[in-house]
């Protein structure tokens, strides 16, 4: 299985401005550009894109091995924050937090953690990856 997604940048780096396409059309011509990625200004950003990513890779993958190891989830909900300091990404905190009948405590964190660690998107990131858990 193959993805794409197409930049295209117009000008310099601080007074141009670019827009993301996805091969699925989920994004298409998304506005980005130095303000929106280094001064929260409307748009978005790689990093942005990065978490977005992470979060859903990692929940999809946590969600196939609770179902797999007998605990289907009722709900998973992911947040990842990716962190950009000095031109470096140098982590993605992910923050999860789940309802999954039957499971306990230490079993779930267990699933969570290998699901962290063997995401594709984890396993394609050089970075540290956090895990905060909360089971409900």
């Amino acid at each position: 299985m193959n993805r794409s997604a197409k930049a295209i940048w117009n000008g310099t780096i601080k007074e141009g401005s670019g827009s993301l396409s996805t091969q699925s059309k989920s994004l298409f011509k998304m506005p980005y550009s130095y303000v929106s990625r280094f001064e929260k200004q409307t748009g978005t950003d790689p990093e942005e894109l990065m978490a977005a990513a992470h979060a859903g890779c990692f929940t999809m993958k946590l969600s196939a091995e609770l179902t797999s190891a007998g605990f289907p989830p009722e709900i998973l909900v992911t947040e990842s924050v990716v962190s950009l300091i000095n031109g470096t990404i140098t982590c993605s905190a992910l923050t999860l937090e789940a309802k999954v009948p039957g499971i306990t405590e230490m079993r779930f964190l267990q699933i969570a953690e290998h699901a962290k660690a063997t995401c594709p998107i984890s396993m394609a990131i050089k970075v540290e990856i956090t895990l905060e858990v909360r089971l409900q």
